[in-house]
């Protein structure tokens, strides 16, 4: 992909506002030290979510071809449809203290490149001047030794994007940098907020302008028309204005500010290097390869200061039950991160066991869809007593779209990605373990392909339960008409994807194996119930959706909402916003 960066420098005169005041949570001294697939139509029913949520279902083996295309259109240019995942948003990181901020910004972004493929930006401040540089493309695309240079300071915030329809475009990388009347801030977020339209209607009516379609912005607009001093409180009394998830590091010209949701929904981390450096990030993944060590989690509904001063810690109000996303653990952070005070790798390893322990079959060996299925196959090859083989191999060089040839091949997406080795398959039964099923297209080519290369039995077991609904806190899943567990039975399912057995992880086995945290985790994905219920006919997607040049109202925009979930009927509704 061609790097595609621009760079802003901005410079300002130094707020006048008095020290922030200590906050009541408990916290740490001050130690600072300064320096296409096809779509079934099925309604939203309860009673299928209740069907889906059945244990095992098998059969014996199934031939012939299964009703799916393959993703490319009529111009055979193939678009990846393989990633039939949910989708995080994007990832943070933050560094106070370091003459090489940006650096560590930048190798921060890298190990959290996971988190989003479309755009990186890093905004650096030094001598009260903020400079950015922001771009389309991974993280090595976007940057370079001379960007980085262009990045001075011991201050910096950087964040790496993914959106979910449209274009990637460069207005909407963040961090995003604003001026007011008290000087400038720059911002990164991970999340999505489920008010967005109501607050930019509101914000739009008393005449401020949007230049974006990411409700990042309105956290700006936000900030600049609160009444609240100093900063600091600015920060708080406009965090409580929004609903939905959200982790966020703000820099202004002389301090790092971190921020999470009273809910707790999306990670955020605290960590030090040796030198004192205070960093921030949304998986500790980042940390160690900078040298960081690991502190504490950023609390949810805490804000967290990091100035000349040391580090103060203050609180939003409307404090929560914490309510982590459970994705985290079963797909979305790299498995050497601790998130929530929990080993990913270790929770995805006893996921597999108990897959093993309660959906166990004969089988011959055990394979995973790589990258995310390896370890819950690890834990259950190690609990049934059976090798675990890399039945299939991963390509990690191919792009979201790449030329077909004019004569059709079948299953080119998956083909493209996954390559089975025929010597482990052939004439065996396989058990292959995968982190979710979301619309059933890519598991149903992965079972052809396996049966293709000679595997004699196919048995899918499934380490999460069964996503019967979308996710409005930051994760780009499936609308509810789209989820197949929430049209279809398991047996249906298994049916579908021509597996010989199917088995998801019990979503009761799932909350006593976290035991005690088990109260502190959402699984609205799993079981319908929303913490934060959006009360909006349609609620923005994660990601942003405004293609470069196209201006218009939010309402024209199409691809970029999902339908909200069903409310009471004296519940407040927004409407659209107005064309």
């Amino acid at each position: 992909m061609a790097a595609t960066a621009s760079a802003n420098v901005s410079s300002f005169s130094k707020p006048s506002t008095p020290s922030t005041s200590k906050c009541p949570l408990p916290q740490k001294p001050n130690l600072f030290l300064p320096p296409t697939s096809k779509t079934l139509h099925k309604p939203f029913s309860a009673a299928a979510a209740a069907r889906s949520l059945s244990h095992i279902s098998l059969a014996s083996p199934r031939t012939g071809d299964f009703p799916i295309g393959d993703g490319a259109d009529d111009g055979g240019c193939y678009y990846d449809e393989l990633d039939d995942k949910p989708r995080e948003e994007c990832g943070v990181v933050g560094v106070y203290g370091d003459p090489e901020a940006s650096r560590l910004c930048y190798l921060g972004l890298h190990a959290l490149q996971h988190r989003g493929q479309e755009g990186a930006g890093i905004v650096a401040v030094k001598d009260k001047v903020f400079q950015s540089v922001t771009g389309v493309g991974l993280v090595t695309d976007v940057f370079n030794e001379s960007k980085i240079n262009q990045l001075p300071g011991d201050l910096a915030i950087g964040h790496v994007r993914y959106s979910t329809a449209g274009a990637s475009m460069l207005k909407n990388v963040q961090p995003f940098v604003a001026g007011y009347r008290f000087g400038f801030v720059g911002v990164a977020h991970n999340g999505n907020l489920v008010n967005y339209r109501k607050l930019r209607a509101e914000l739009e009516d008393s005449g401020s302008i949007f230049n974006t379609s990411s409700d990042t912005e309105a956290v700006l607009h936000l900030i600049a028309i609160s009444k609240a001093r100093p900063f600091i409180a600015r920060i708080v009394d406009a965090c409580e204005k929004l609903e939905g998830a959200y982790s966020m590091v703000f820099v202004t010209e002389d301090k790092l500010v971190a921020v999470r949701d009273p809910y707790g929904f999306r990670p955020l981390v605290m960590g030090r290097k040796s030198n004192g450096a205070v960093v921030f990030a949304s998986e500790t993944c980042a940390l160690d390869l900078i040298d960081a060590t690991y502190e504490r989690e950023v609390n949810p509904g805490e804000v967290v200061v990091v100035d000349h001063e040391g580090i103060t810690s203050l609180c939003l109000l409307g404090h929560r039950e914490p309510k982590q996303c459970i994705f985290e653990h079963i797909y979305f952070s790299l498995p050497q991160s601790v998130v929530y005070g929990r080993s990913v790798y270790e929770s995805r390893r006893q996921f597999g066991e108990i897959l093993a322990t309660e959906s166990g079959v004969d089988c011959d060996v055990v394979i995973a869809v790589p990258d995310s299925g390896v370890v819950a196959a690890l834990g259950y090859a190690a609990k049934a007593g059976v090798p675990f083989q890399q039945g299939l191999i991963r390509s990690h060089y191919v792009g979201r779209t790449f030329i077909e040839p004019s004569q059709k091949i079948r299953d080119f997406g998956v083909k493209l990605k996954l390559s089975p080795v025929k010597q482990i398959l052939e004439g065996k039964r396989v058990v292959v373990v995968d982190d979710s099923i979301v619309r059933g297209t890519t598991s149903s080519k992965i079972v052809r392909m396996l049966k293709e290369a000679g595997a004699k039995e196919v048995h899918m077991r499934i380490a999460s339960p069964p996503m019967i609904a979308s996710c409005y806190y930051g994760v780009d899943t499936a609308s509810p008409e789209e989820l197949i567990s929430n049209r279809m039975s398991v047996e249906e399912i298994r049916d579908y994807i021509g597996c010989d057995s199917l088995a998801f992880l019990e979503f009761d086995s799932l909350k006593k194996m976290l035991g005690q945290d088990s109260p502190d985790f959402c699984y609205a994905c799993f079981s319908g119930n929303y913490p934060v219920l959006p009360k909006e006919v349609i609620v923005k997607r994660v990601g942003d959706f405004v293609d470069d040049g196209l201006s218009g109202s939010i309402d024209s925009i199409q691809g970029g909402w999902v339908q909200g979930p069903p409310v009471d009927d004296d519940s407040e509704l927004v409407a659209p916003l107005a064309g």
